[in-house]
């Protein structure tokens, strides 16, 4: 037992008086200043804002195609980049703007709706960007009569 008890303060001895060399000697300056500018430029987050974030088409013919578009503006301080926007279903498809949305501008994303299904239906478009949050939820939705059919929906 003092063997281990001695074995283990001669190994604590050699770990503190073992590094003379001071830490701080080691920051170079260089690498210092590009995390400075990196942090800044991190710093600089867009963020989209939407005039609408739901649209309804109202009482519709089912097959019969819709469109409407989602103005947005960029009302942060970085530039705003869309990776993807994609549907809850095939039937729904969303053309985002392919260049960078610089801040203060406004740009919009174009949903075309085939008029599938039937009954009240409501769609989803997930929109992937380098926000703070990453996606932002757009929704269309629509009460899509059968095709001849007598209105029986809500009308707009």
């Amino acid at each position: 037992m003092k063997r281990v008890i001695l074995c283990l303060g001669v190994l604590t001895l050699f770990a503190f008086v073992s590094c003379k060399e001071n830490a701080s000697s080691k920051i170079n300056s260089e690498n210092v200043a590009v995390a400075a500018v990196r942090d800044e430029a991190a710093k600089q987050v867009p963020i989209m804002t939407f005039e609408k974030t739901e649209h309804d088409f109202g009482t519709i013919e089912q097959s019969t195609p819709q469109e409407t578009v989602f103005k947005f503006t960029n009302t942060g301080n970085g530039p705003l980049i869309i990776t993807s926007a994609t549907s809850s279903c095939g039937c729904t498809v969303p053309n985002p703007p392919k260049e960078p949305i610089a801040p203060g501008e406004t740009n919009q994303i174009v949903v075309k709706f085939n008029g599938a299904g039937q009954n009240q239906v409501t769609k989803a478009i997930t929109v992937k960007a380098n926000t703070a949050k990453g996606s932002e939820v757009i929704r269309i939705k629509a009460f899509v009569n059968p095709k001849g059919a007598a209105p029986l929906g809500p009308t707009k």
